[in-house]
């Protein structure tokens, strides 16, 4: 199984990223931040998602991002597949929370099941053939929409970019840096998408 250990987002100011994050999500060392003004607008063509047990869990990760400083793009609300809500952080990445689950088995926690990674593909096969053939095992896949990798600590998942924009309530258009880089041991590389991964070591 490919490791996918860390998250790396190039942010304008890496004291004030350090702060939201650790007020709205605490993930410890599987998010990183580095210093970086490169030009970027619009849709960036990711979104990361946090999977929890229950609606409260969500809500508590949601209030607690909003009230660091992040902006809602979806509010918290149920769905015909669970329930979620998607915020945008300062720096401006997407963050979506959510569970299958629609009730509540207790107390809203912080407490999150599992990080995802979701890159919006221009072509999903393409992009699939492209991490198969740098060893990537597939899975689940449905056709050339949708693909999931087994990565491990943190899930990596790509979506056309289109749906990926609209499930995050956000227009598809965009340009410029990603502000984001991979950390793992299946890099250096750069995907057809312009995603870049790096080999790197996790932080003692």
């Amino acid at each position: 199984m490919t490791s996918f250990d860390f998250i790396t987002l190039d942010v304008p100011d890496v004291a004030a990223a350090e702060r939201f994050y650790l007020s709205a999500f605490d993930l410890g060392d599987r998010l990183r931040f580095r210093q970086s003004d490169a030009p970027t607008s619009g849709f960036r063509g990711y979104t990361l998602s946090l999977t929890v047990a229950q609606p409260a869990n969500a809500v508590a990760y949601l209030d607690a991002a909003l009230a660091a400083g992040g902006t809602s793009l979806k509010p918290a609300a149920k769905s015909f597949w669970g329930f979620g809500g998607v915020v945008r952080a300062p720096d401006g990445a997407i963050w979506k929370v959510a569970c299958s689950s629609k009730k509540d088995t207790g107390a809203g926690v912080r407490e999150y099941e599992q990080m995802v990674l979701l890159l919006g593909a221009s072509d999903v096969a393409a992009s699939k053939e492209f991490y198969v053939s740098h060893r990537l095992e597939v899975g689940k896949s449905f056709g050339k929409k949708y693909v999931e990798f087994e990565t491990s600590p943190i899930k990596l998942a790509l979506y056309g970019r289109r749906a990926l924009a609209k499930d995050a309530g956000v227009p598809m258009e965009g340009s410029g840096s990603h502000r984001l880089t991979i950390g793992g041991d299946a890099g250096p590389m750069t995907d057809p998408d312009g995603f870049a991964w790096e080999t790197s070591v996790l932080a003692g």
